[in-house]
């Protein structure tokens, strides 16, 4: 049986969570009430992010959360009790739990964490130390693919299949919203053909227009920044999706994809009243009596299409009338022997 396509929806908490496992529940619910099929958190290992003179330099972005970009990023970090928490709770409501990876020490804290998919952001697609790593693993692996070149896509892409680590790609646009017209969704069947493996779209455009595009352009993977309140504090909420455009973007995705349906060429139950109104079948166009042998001169083809069709003709033509059949009567099988 030949199903209608799918599509995975990534519902991307990222950071909106603000360092509370209470946000971070309720940022799953809201993944399970929408429809999403797995929620998607980020790891880091702090102390490997950037310079000692970069972490410890003021920063007043975000005041709530500290004062120097060290203290803002631990702030937004979950301990281990925490993600254990929030693995239990995610499975709790029937969805896979993602995280990105940003560092070796995370993926090894992820790997014993358990997870069902790891997540590396586009600009870990040129961390090769950190592919090669995880690729020997096995786990499966999405990969973003914002501001990169085809070579370099080739060569993350290559070290996951030689390694045989179950693979997929996102387009991705790594501007934060991204414009319309630099969307590019073409390049999502690009990636699909050069690459042959499950292909998806990560978007952060304003509103979700293009996702649904990427969807009905072939897009199998969906991933999307949501949040509580895009007026929170914090590097991501402005550019995430409200709850009720969450909720809506996925019933749309759900409702495009049904509409594409499977691809097979049948006659639907409300084509078959037209059907049956408007194609022909085998009109007698003069009496015929019993016993008399059913010719072509006999019939015409017209509306309704109820009768026995041109393409059955000769399962009656040069048979016997069973009974008197009058003029302009639509024919059937039991008429004849």
């Amino acid at each position: 049986m030949i199903m209608e396509r799918n599509c995975y929806i990534i519902a991307e908490a990222g950071l909106n969570h603000n360092g509370s496992i209470d946000l971070a529940k309720k940022l799953i619910d809201l993944a399970s009430v929408a429809g999403a099929d797995a929620v998607k958190f980020q790891k880091r290992t702090v102390n490997k992010l950037t310079t000692e003179d970069f972490l410890n330099a003021e920063d007043n972005r975000f005041p709530s959360f500290g004062k120097t970009y060290r203290e803002i990023r631990e702030h937004l970090e979950f301990s281990e009790i925490d993600y254990k928490i929030l693995k239990k709770y995610t499975k709790s409501k029937n969805l896979d739990f993602i995280v990105t990876a940003f560092d070796i020490e995370a993926y090894d804290f992820l790997f014993k964490l358990g997870v069902d998919k790891f997540k590396f952001a586009s600009h870990s697609l040129t961390n090769l130390d950190l592919l090669k790593y995880a690729s020997k693993k096995k786990i499966p692996v999405i990969l973003s693919t914002g501001m990169s070149e085809m070579e370099e896509i080739d060569t993350a892409i290559n070290i996951f299949k030689s390694n045989n680590c179950p693979v997929s790609i996102m387009h991705c646009v790594s501007s934060y919203p991204t414009p319309q017209n630099e969307c590019n969704l073409s390049f999502i069947n690009i990636l699909k053909e050069r690459y042959n493996v499950q292909t998806g779209y990560s978007g952060h455009e304003i509103g979700y227009f293009p996702t649904l595009l990427a969807v009905a352009n072939g897009a199998e993977i969906i991933e999307r920044h949501y949040t509580l309140d895009t007026s929170m504090e914090g590097f991501d909420h402005k550019m995430s999706l409200n709850p009720n455009d969450f909720n809506d973007m996925i019933s749309k995705i759900r409702e495009i994809l049904h509409i594409f349906g499977n691809g097979q060429k049948k006659v639907s139950e409300t084509e078959m009243i037209t059907r049956n109104k408007y194609h022909v079948s085998m009109i007698s166009i003069r009496e015929i009596k019993k016993g008399e042998i059913l010719s072509e001169e006999m019939i015409e083809y017209r509306n309704p299409g109820t009768g026995i069709p041109p393409k059955k003709a000769s399962l009656v033509l040069g048979k016997k009338a069973k009974e008197d059949i009058s003029n302009n009567s639509i024919l059937n099988y039991e008429m004849f022997i």
